[in-house]
């Protein structure tokens, strides 16, 4: 099996706010991949003492350990737990039920000898190619398809919409919204190689139209996750002016790639 990983954070000076982590049993039968997103709070608090990176570690350590040891367990039951597990060990100290509480978005994916289960949250990407090289976008699009009017402030978006029905969802301190991702099974025969991508690598497709998803994978499997981000920060440093594509956006993203051939 091959892997390729990479994680940058978008300002050096800054920590990233990223996971990711791939996780081999030490049976040598199936594995998985964890790729959290953390979600940049504005600046006004969030009611919590830590911050966003120590929630990324401590969700993805939790989702890691559930992931490969208990195999009896669905990808939402360990997302459920994992959060559980998260929220628990700062409910005493910080405000959870506060909308902007860490929060994350999750690309979860676990295989064995016959089977690869997927769990989609928020705007991480999942994309499996078969063996004929198609690539399929396995995807959680309810962010995607709000009106950009509805998005227009911080303030709109966490009384209307943030984990919130009609709206979207991200793992936060509710373990309820486990069952809110976009989760599947696929026979392990129909998957040759999977990625899992924060937003700030899929700008590349999603941000700049460089390419198709197909491209995307293509680029990652030829050229290495490395090349993909470089690729991505080329594009942002030449739109830092302009603004043509990234809008009010961050000019430069935390990004992650994990790229495994099963």
């Amino acid at each position: 099996m091959r892997t390729d990983l990479v994680s940058e954070p978008g300002d050096a000076s800054r920590p990233n706010e990223d996971f990711a982590g791939v996780g081999l049993p030490a049976s040598g039968q199936g594995g998985c991949v964890i790729v959290l997103d953390g979600v940049t709070p504005p600046s006004g608090g969030t009611g919590c003492l830590h911050s966003v990176p120590w929630f990324t570690a401590r969700l993805g350590g939790a989702l890691t350990e559930l992931t490969v040891y208990d195999r009896d367990l669905t990808l939402s039951e360990i997302l459920a737990r994992a959060i559980r597990r998260t929220a628990d060990a700062h409910a005493e100290t910080c405000e959870l039920s506060h909308p902007r509480t860490p929060q994350a978005t999750v690309a979860l994916t676990r295989w064995s000898a016959t089977a690869v289960e997927y769990l989609v949250l928020s705007d991480a990407v999942l994309l499996v190619r078969g063996p004929d090289g198609t690539v399929t976008p396995l995807l959680d699009d309810r962010l995607a398809r709000l009106p950009r009017s509805a998005l227009a402030t911080d303030a709109l978006v966490d009384a209307d919409l943030r984990n919130k029905e009609g709206g979207f969802f991200t793992a936060a301190a509710d373990p309820a919204v486990a069952a809110r991702a976009v989760t599947g099974t696929l026979p392990r025969r129909d998957v040759r190689a999977l990625a899992a991508l924060t937003d700030g690598a899929t700008r590349w497709t999603e941000t700049f139209r460089e390419g198709d998803w197909t491209a995307l994978f293509d680029l990652v499997a030829k050229e290495g996750a490395r090349s993909l981000v470089e690729r991505v920060r080329e594009l942002e440093t030449a739109d830092r002016e302009e603004r043509t594509f990234l809008g009010r956006g961050k000019t430069h993203d935390d990004a992650t790639v994990v790229y495994v051939e099963l």
